[in-house]
């Protein structure tokens, strides 16, 4: 089973509701999730913040950290998903930033570097680097696969008996 058909029958069976914030997947977390009919009972919505602008007055992401740490970052991530629980009063929310490339890397943030946050209405985020490695298209398609999989792991941990 696909992990985002394991997401979608468990968001259904838990009755939960799902918001999430994209950046260097431009939009691809959500287009996996709503591939899948019947989406629509979960699945908020979700934002695309390419810009930092965006990410500030969309999803609440300080100005502080994104000139201090960087939108690819832990601090913003953690932002990103706060602002996105925020704005959309979703039970979970994921929120991803990074470096697709082939161009934006740096020593520091080459490209691949991507960080990936996951939270609950009332609950911490909670964080994941991942350094992915390929063409601008693996680079995204690993980072989709990556915070499904990471978002997953995390509800699982609050799934109803």
């Amino acid at each position: 089973m696909k992990i985002e058909h394991a997401i979608h029958q468990l968001f259904i069976e838990q009755k939960w509701t799902l918001a999430i914030a994209e950046s260097c997947t431009g939009g691809a977390i959500a287009a996996a999730l709503t591939r899948l009919p019947g989406a629509s009972e979960y699945f908020l919505g979700g934002v695309v913040a390419y810009s930092n602008a965006l990410k500030e007055t969309l999803l609440q992401v300080p100005s502080s950290t994104l000139l201090k740490q960087g939108a690819v970052s832990e601090e913003a991530v953690q932002a990103m998903v706060r602002g996105m629980i925020a704005v959309s009063s979703a039970d979970f929310s994921l929120s991803i930033s990074g470096v697709a490339g082939p161009m934006g890397g740096t020593v520091q943030k080459p490209v691949g570097t991507v960080w990936i946050a996951v939270m609950r209405k009332g609950g911490l985020p909670k964080s994941q680097h991942f350094a992915f490695k390929g063409s601008r298209e693996e680079i995204i398609t690993a980072s989709v696969e990556g915070a499904l999989l990471f978002l997953y792991e995390y509800i699982t941990g609050f799934k109803k008996s």
